[in-house]
């Protein structure tokens, strides 16, 4: 009798630890297989890494969540002979743009939030210009320096 009450319990409590257990789930914006010379990997975009692997050969991040950009941000487009820099990126109140070789081209920048939307328009009357983000909140925008309606260069602005 005192065996079968052990054993009750014990697949009672089995019973309901497995009832507990929850498999790692994710959603992904896509993925599939690639193979090559070098052998096959399975693959998913939008996720978070948490082990990264490196050889002779490569890198591989592992993980649940590994994150995919595409960005043409800070890439010159013109012909003028200027340098343009942002600091500090990330920024938390305020960025500054720097234009070297500034001869006053007639600048101008725009600054958008990631949804496109046109945050603030001003012309840059210097070689320093400061931009005020205190009023923004914590994310990523954009930047565009523009020569009349040429794109001169673009930037990605983190507001943390």
């Amino acid at each position: 009798m005192r065996n079968k009450k052990l054993i009750f319990s014990a697949v009672l409590l089995l019973g309901l630890g497995l009832t507990c257990l929850q498999a790692q789930e994710s959603v992904n914006a896509t993925g599939g297989n690639a193979s090559g010379s070098g052998g096959t990997v399975a693959y998913s975009l939008g996720q978070v890494v948490y082990t990264t692997n490196s050889g002779t050969s490569g890198t591989v991040s592992q993980g649940v969540q590994q994150a995919y950009e595409i960005s043409t941000v800070g890439i010159k487009e013109t012909e003028l002979n200027i340098s343009l820099s942002v600091f500090p990126n990330p920024t938390i109140n305020h960025f500054t743009l720097q234009i070297h070789d500034y001869n006053k081209e007639n600048l101008t920048y725009q600054l958008f939030d990631m949804q496109g939307k046109l945050l603030s328009s001003e012309v840059i009357t210097s070689n320093q210009t400061q931009i005020n983000m205190s009023n923004l909140p914590v994310a990523t925008y954009f930047m565009i320096v523009m020569q009349k309606n040429r794109k001169i260069q673009s930037f990605k602005i983190i507001k943390n």
